[in-house]
C-alpha cells in the first residue's frame, strides 16, 4: 500500500489531468481579489488620490473687482471702474504639467497591483499550503489504519500469551500518536481555511485538493527574468519613478516661462465710459530659481536608484533561482529512490513471520515514513518557492 502511494505522488507531479484542479485555485484567487478589503479600501484610495492629481492642473480663480470713488474734490461725475480678469500660467505648463499628473497616476496603479500580487500570492500560498496539508492527512489516514492492525494483531498474540505487555503497550501507543498527527493536520487545515477566509473579506472558502496542479519545472531562468521586468510591478515602479523625474524636470522648465493675465475692463466718468482688453505678464525670475537643477538632481537620483535596485533584484532573482534548481535536483532523487521501494509491506511481512520485534519493526517503519515526509515537505517547500519565483504573472 505504502508503494502505491508513493507512485500516485508521482504520477501526479507533471499529469495533465491537474486542469481542473488549476482552476480551482485560480477561481479561489480570483474570489480573493473580489472580495479582499484591503484591496477594495486602497481602490477607493487610488481614485480619490488621481482626482486630487487631477485638480492640481486646473485654472485658478477668475478675479473680478470694481472702484466706485465718490469722494473727493471734482467736478465731474463720480469715478467708477469695473474689472474681470484671468491669470493662467504659460500654455505649454498645463500640458507638461497633464504629463506628469498621468505618469503619476500610472504610479499609483503600480502600488495597487503591488498590493494586489502580495495578496493574492498570500492566498496562493495558503491553497499550496492545505494541498500539502491534505496529501499528509491522506497518508496519516492510511498509517492509523496500519497502527490500528498492528494493534489488534499484537493484542490477539497478547491473549494467546505469545507476546508481553510492553509490546501490547507500545503497538497501542503508536497507534495513538498516528491518531494525534491526524488530529494535528486536521486542525491545521482549520486554520488554512480561516487565514483564506479573512483574505476573502470574511466570506467562507471551500477549498479542498490533495493534489498539486503544475509541473515542477521551470523555463528558462533568462526568459522568467525578462518577463518579471516587465510584469512584476515592484519592477516596473523603478521604471515608472525615473519617467515621473523626467516629467517632473520637463515641468521645472517650461514653469520658467511667463505667467499671463487676460481680462476686460471698463471705467469712466460722467456718461465717458472707456472699456477694452486687459492684459498681463508675471515674469518668474526669482519665483523658479535653482528648481530645474534640483529636478535635474532628482532625475540623476532616481535612475542611479533604478540601477541600484535592478541590480540587487537581479542577484536576488539569480539566488533564489539557484537555490530552486538545488532542491529541485534533491527532490527528484529522494522520488526515485522512494518510488521503487515497498517498505511498509515488507516491514509488516518480516514483523508478522517473527523476524522482527515490534521495537525493531516500528523503528524501521519510522525511518521510511519519515523518508516519505521529508519529501513530501521538500515537495511542498517546491511549490512555495515556485510560487516567489513566478509571483508576477498572478
Amino acid at each position: 500500500m505504502y508503494k502505491d502511494i508513493v507512485f500516485v505522488l508521482c504520477g501526479c507531479l507533471l499529469s495533465l489531468g491537474g486542469f481542473a484542479q488549476s482552476s480551482s485555485i485560480e477561481s479561489t484567487l480570483k474570489q480573493v481579489e473580489q472580495n479582499n478589503q484591503e484591496l477594495k479600501a486602497l481602490s477607493e484610495y487610488v481614485e480619490s488620490k488621481r482626482l486630487e492629481l487631477k485638480s492640481d492642473n486646473n485654472l485658478p480663480a477668475p478675479q473680478i473687482g470694481a472702484y466706485y470713488l465718490p469722494f473727493g474734490e471734482h467736478s465731474t461725475g463720480d469715478y467708477t471702474e469695473f474689472q474681470i480678469s484671468q491669470s493662467f500660467e504659460f500654455p505649454t505648463v498645463y500640458s507638461a504639467r497633464g504629463s506628469l499628473i498621468d505618469q503619476q497616476s500610472n504610479q499609483l496603479a503600480l502600488d495597487y497591483q503591488t498590493k494586489r500580487q502580495k495578496i493574492l500570492a498570500e492566498a496562493k500560498s495558503y491553497c499550496l499550503n492545505l494541498i500539502y496539508l491534505n496529501k499528509r492527512l491522506d497518508t496519516e489516514s492510511i498509517r492509523v489504519k496500519q497502527a490500528r492492525q498492528v494493534f489488534e494483531q499484537v493484542q490477539e498474540l497478547y491473549e494467546k500469551e505469545q507476546v508481553g505487555i510492553l509490546e501490547l503497550n507500545k503497538a497501542k501507543v503508536a497507534w495513538m500518536q498516528e491518531q494525534f498527527k491526524v488530529l494535528q493536520i486536521e486542525s491545521d487545515i482549520k486554520n488554512a481555511l480561516l487565514q483564506l477566509t479573512n483574505l476573502n473579506g470574511g466570506n467562507e472558502i471551500s477549498f479542498y485538493l490533495d493534489e498539486y496542479s503544475t509541473t515542477l519545472l521551470l523555463t528558462g531562468k533568462d526568459s522568467i527574468w525578462q518577463e518579471k521586468q516587465v510584469q512584476d510591478p515592484e519592477m516596473t515602479q523603478l521604471k515608472q519613478l525615473e519617467v515621473i523625474a523626467q516629467q517632473t524636470l520637463k515641468l521645472a522648465k517650461n514653469k520658467s516661462l511667463p505667467d499671463l493675465i487676460a481680462g476686460y475692463n471698463n471705467q469712466g466718468v460722467a456718461g465717458e465710459r472707456f472699456s477694452g482688453i486687459y492684459a498681463g505678464v508675471t515674469i518668474p525670475l526669482w519665483s523658479n530659481r535653482n528648481k530645474v537643477k534640483a529636478a535635474q538632481s532628482q532625475l540623476n537620483f532616481q535612475q542611479t536608484v533604478t540601477s541600484s535596485r535592478t541590480l540587487q533584484a537581479h542577484a536576488s532573482f539569480e539566488k533564489q533561482f539557484s537555490d530552486y534548481q538545488i532542491m529541485l535536483s534533491k527532490f527528484q532523487e529522494y522520488e526515485a529512490t522512494l518510488s521503487g521501494l515497498n517498505s511498509d509491506e515488507l516491514l509488516l511481512q518480516a514483523y508478522q513471520l517473527g523476524e522482527l520485534s515490534f521495537l525493531e519493526y516500528y523503528m524501521e517503519l519510522q525511518f521510511y515514513r519519515k523518508a516519505y515526509d521529508a519529501m513530501l515537505d521538500m515537495q511542498y517547500q517546491l511549490y512555495i518557492s515556485q510560487n516567489q519565483i513566478l509571483k508576477h504573472q498572478l
